[in-house]
Formats: structure tokens, C-alpha cells, sequence
């Protein structure tokens, strides 16, 4: 057996340190473990369509805890963006990738003050973009 070194002490006592101070204000408390709550929401990633409705009900309780709380902004965001969460709960694709493609192609167009033709323009698109090897003429 390897000798123990104490470290894993270290998050025991901070965790202590934590609830000691937590309990001495009841508020900042309620909101931390809110918090901890909120952000084991959102981590999760992708639910089945049972377990996500599952979890709205509980998610919704969550939004109408931080509106009765110092944390009211928190909570009209939070309503405000409630479709596209619970759509990433339910879909794992993102369009990230088209995002970043369009970025280039922006940064290109901004570059280069517009190109004479739109062939040129494709040929750079199709070079920065990734191309493999096949032009596909339309």
C-alpha cells in the first residue's frame, strides 16, 4: 500500500471550511447549493426524451427558487434561454463547425476587399475550408 501523503485531506477540509461558514448564513447558503444545482444541470448533455421531461419540472423549480432570491436576473436569463437548454439536453449536433467556416469565409471576403469573380472567391473558400481534391462544378 502506497503511504498516504494527506492531500486528499485537503478537499475533505475545505469542504468542511465550506459548510461551516454556509451555515452561518443561511441566504448564501441556499444560493450556493442553487448554484451547485444549476450547474448540475447544465452539464448534462444529451437526455432521452423521458428523462428530459424528468427534468424540466425540476429545472423550472430550480428558475422559480432564484426568482424569489437576490438572484433574479439569474432567473430571467435563465427563462430567456430555456428552449435552446433544453434543446442541447435533447441534441448533442451543434453547428459549431458551420460557425467556424463562416467566420473564415467572412475573414477571407473582409481580406481580400470582394474578389472579381465568384470563382476566385469559391477557389479560396475551398482552400482555407479543406478540399479533397474534387471540385465539383455546378
Amino acid at each position: 500500500m502506497a503511504a498516504s501523503t494527506g492531500t486528499e485531506l485537503f478537499p475533505a477540509m475545505q469542504k468542511e471550511t465550506l459548510h461551516r461558514y454556509l451555515a452561518q448564513m443561511p441566504v448564501l447558503q441556499a444560493l450556493y447549493f442553487a448554484k451547485q444545482q444549476l450547474n448540475g444541470f447544465l452539464v448534462l448533455k444529451s437526455l432521452k426524451a423521458t428523462r428530459a421531461q424528468k427534468m424540466l419540472p425540476k429545472f423550472l423549480a430550480l428558475i422559480r427558487q432564484f426568482e424569489q432570491s437576490p438572484a433574479k436576473a439569474l432567473a430571467a436569463t435563465l427563462l430567456s434561454w430555456l428552449e435552446p437548454i433544453v434543446r442541447m439536453w435533447r441534441f448533442t449536433k451543434s453547428n459549431g463547425i458551420t460557425e467556424g467556416f463562416h467566420t473564415k469565409m467572412e475573414m477571407l471576403s473582409r481580406r481580400a476587399f470582394g474578389f472579381r469573380n465568384f470563382e476566385n472567391y469559391r477557389m479560396r473558400v475551398l482552400a482555407l475550408c479543406g478540399w479533397n481534391g474534387v471540385i465539383n462544378r455546378v
